[in-house]
């Protein structure tokens, strides 16, 4: 996403770029956003249109620690 490191909008410090994890059933996966409001489902409690997924991935801020989410393509595994 960025050529350059993030600045933390809070402290101004280098922000690193990671992932928020997600565990499921012995898998690890990336968190990833869904559009509109969650729906129920008796079989998987939450409906969701899987070809709406965007993987999220997050920054850290090195000094204070605050976290800025992105959902964007570029954060899927490779």
């Amino acid at each position: 996403m960025a050529t350059s490191p993030l600045q933390c909008p809070k402290c101004e410090s280098e922000m690193e770029q990671g992932f928020v994890l997600d565990n499921t059933y012995g898998a690890r996966l990336v968190s990833q956003w869904a559009p509109g409001a969650p729906l129920k489902s008796f079989w998987t409690r939450t409906k969701l249109p899987e070809e709406d997924l965007i993987p999220i991935g997050t920054y850290r801020c090195s000094s204070c620690g605050y976290l800025e989410q992105y959902a964007r393509d570029e954060f899927g595994a490779k």
